[in-house]
């Protein structure tokens, strides 16, 4: 517990006299609150509306919950596919870098003449966004297998399939994870950026509201719902992380 407090403390103070430097900048200046409201008002804003808002985030976290999963397992089977054949790895890889390099906000109106206005162009700008990181983070955890170990393995005649499952695999895992989370703080993304393109609630279409009503400080608390979400399905997959990864090496000890 006091290793857990040592490692948490630090960035709490450091938020702590950020959100006070704000509150004292915004005062000692006399800034305008449509300008940049104060950690006080956003603070206010975000109690009294409370109820509306939880329509919203219901929202926005309904359309994560589906499109990461399906973002992170599609990342997965192409890492696993590129891995057990690298000829397809030689063919493919160079696209998905390239993929990566247009603005998933571009690809909104494709998307939208493509599948119309439901879910299903929301769930495919997810999944484009969660992707890459889950499959590059698991083919370079499968790439760097112990090769003392495989060699010993092979030379006791296990199949292919035994040193996938038996060691390349458990050996991916700690990279997989760091994939995962930075895919869960990719999907929350994504899903405010499918609002933006067509829906009718959620955290983005709630962004888009406030903006043509200049409503600063209603923006800093869709922000921070969006830090909230990502934080909270951050916090979840380290929890997984720390399960799996512990016992998968005591499976197979």
């Amino acid at each position: 517990m006091r290793s857990y407090w040592k490692q948490i403390w630090p960035p709490l103070v450091a938020v702590i006299l950020f959100v006070a430097g704000w509150q004292v900048a915004v005062s000692a200046f006399h800034i305008e609150s449509w300008i940049l409201p104060s950690p006080g008002e956003i603070g206010s804003e975000f109690s009294g509306n409370a109820s509306g808002l939880w329509e919203h985030t219901a929202a926005t976290l309904r359309l994560t919950l589906i499109g990461f999963p399906i973002g992170t397992g599609v990342g997965f089977i192409v890492a696993l596919l590129l891995h057990l054949l690298p000829w397809l790895k030689r063919a493919l890889y160079p696209l998905l870098i390239l993929s990566q390099n247009v603005p998933s906000i571009a690809l909104g109106p494709l998307l939208i003449i493509w599948f119309g206005f439901g879910l299903l162009p929301k769930i495919v700008l997810i999944t484009l966004v969660c992707f890459f990181p889950v499959a590059v983070a698991a083919m370079g955890g499968l790439a760097q297998s112990d090769r003392v170990m495989m060699n010993y393995m092979k030379m006791a005649g296990a199949s292919k399939w035994q040193i996938f499952a038996k060691l390349e695999l458990p050996g991916s895992l700690p990279s997989l994870f760091s994939g995962l989370k930075i895919s869960a703080t990719y999907a929350v993304m994504g899903s405010v950026v499918a609002e933006w393109i067509g829906a009718d609630k959620g955290i983005g279409y709630y962004m888009l509201l406030q903006k043509s009503a200049y409503r600063t400080d209603r923006m800093f608390v869709a922000i921070v719902i969006i830090v909230l979400l990502s934080l909270l399905l951050f916090a979840l997959i380290a929890l997984l992380e720390k399960w799996l990864v512990r016992w998968k090496p005591r499976g197979h000890s």
